[in-house]
């Protein structure tokens, strides 16, 4: 389904491809189409709930809090995630110290009236790497909520400092349906929009080599991925939907 573009605008003339999940995508779609931008959207994954059902994620969180003073940081990575763990949490307060990759995952916790002590200057896990305080006891607990397949950067640089982290799957990614008309509009748009290295390769995979030449991503990994598959990439920042917006507008303008 397209947004629909209004009249005039900085995107005018321009055919943008959002590539977010189906129930991510608004935002992104409307903001492009409200400055006159064509938009396809093309969700190239769809978030699904862990193999599991979410019981061991339920289960992790509950043993933090029946441990209260050892509970240590939760750690949530994507707004996936934080959604996921606020659910979970069903208005009980986390008795440790919560962390958030970015402004944008830690949303659905401050939505649900939790306290995120640490957002890190850099909405990445490096960013969050440098700016974790080092660890106040020996071995203090760390439970990381993530996707199930991601990069293990977090994790091992957790351990390196000295943290005892449990890894936990809060939510998966996995190939929906995609519409052969769609795809078809997608590979013949101006610039693709990404928001993970997930959404690059999937949409490389789809597209092939008939695909859009420029990309704007929303932070450094998805920009790594999109030079590696040989766009040319335009970055956020701040990385949020309103920095790739602003970035996309800079394509659009083309060199100062």
């Amino acid at each position: 389904m397209n947004a629909a573009s209004t009249a005039g605008g900085s995107l005018a003339g321009r055919t943008i491809v959002v590539t977010r999940a189906t129930d991510q995508a608004g935002t992104l779609a409307t903001a492009l189409a409200d400055r006159g931008a064509t938009v396809v959207e093309l969700p190239v994954v769809a978030i699904d709930n862990p193999a599991d059902g979410g019981a061991a994620l339920a289960a992790a969180l509950d043993a933090a809090i029946d441990r209260r003073a050892d509970a240590g940081w939760l750690v949530v990575t994507s707004p996936n995630g934080a959604r996921r763990v606020a659910d979970r949490l069903a208005g009980r307060p986390w008795p440790g110290r919560i962390a958030a990759v970015g402004p944008m995952t830690a949303e659905p916790l401050l939505a649900a009236g939790h306290l995120v002590d640490l957002v890190p200057g850099r909405a990445v896990a490096e960013g969050l790497l440098e700016d974790l305080p080092a660890p106040t006891t020996e071995g203090e607990r760390v439970l990381l909520a993530r996707a199930e397949v991601a990069r293990d950067v977090l994790p091992d640089g957790l351990v390196d400092a000295g943290f005892a982290v449990e890894v936990v799957v809060a939510y998966r990614n996995v190939d929906p349906t995609v519409d052969p008309d769609v795809l078809a509009a997608a590979a013949t748009a101006d610039l693709a929009t990404f928001t993970s290295e997930s959404t690059v390769l999937r949409f490389t995979a789809l597209v092939g080599d008939r695909r859009p030449s420029a990309a704007a991503c929303i932070g450094p990994i998805s920009g790594a991925a999109a030079r590696t598959a040989g766009y040319e990439v335009v970055e956020a920042d701040p990385h949020s939907v309103a920095g790739l917006v602003a970035a996309v507008e800079r394509w659009a303008a083309g060199p100062a």
